[in-house]
């Protein structure tokens, strides 16, 4: 069983930074692929990237590349992602996840929103 629970979110004027974290509960962590996804209003959710369980290989979206950088650090069991040159664009709620052979984990959100 994994718990994830999100933090960092908040407003923040365009051109701002914000980094969340997302923590782990349980012992598996550092075997994990974890995963950053988010959902605007009236959107589907979408992954916005993604790190390997030892931190080599880190994926993003077309749309945040050279803005957001995804990180972790195992022995905190936490994964972070850092947000640069925030956009209207990335208001959404985002969503830590992760997966394991039985099934996909999920935390509650946590709000960004990017004013204009």
């Amino acid at each position: 069983q994994v718990q994830l629970v999100e933090s960092g979110g908040g407003l923040v004027q365009a051109g701002g930074s914000l980094r969340l974290s997302c923590t782990a509960s349980g012992n598996i962590f550092s075997d994990l692929t974890m995963g950053w996804y988010r959902q605007a209003p009236g959107k589907e959710r979408e992954l916005v990237a993604t790190i390997t369980s030892g931190g080599a290989r880190m994926n993003y979206r077309d749309s945040v590349k050279g803005r957001f950088t995804i990180s972790r650090d195992n022995a905190k069991n936490t994964v972070y992602l850092q947000m640069n040159s925030l956009k209207h664009e990335d208001t959404a709620v985002y969503y830590c996840n992760t997966e394991t052979s039985r099934r996909d984990y999920w935390g509650q959100g946590t709000q960004v929103t990017v004013s204009s």
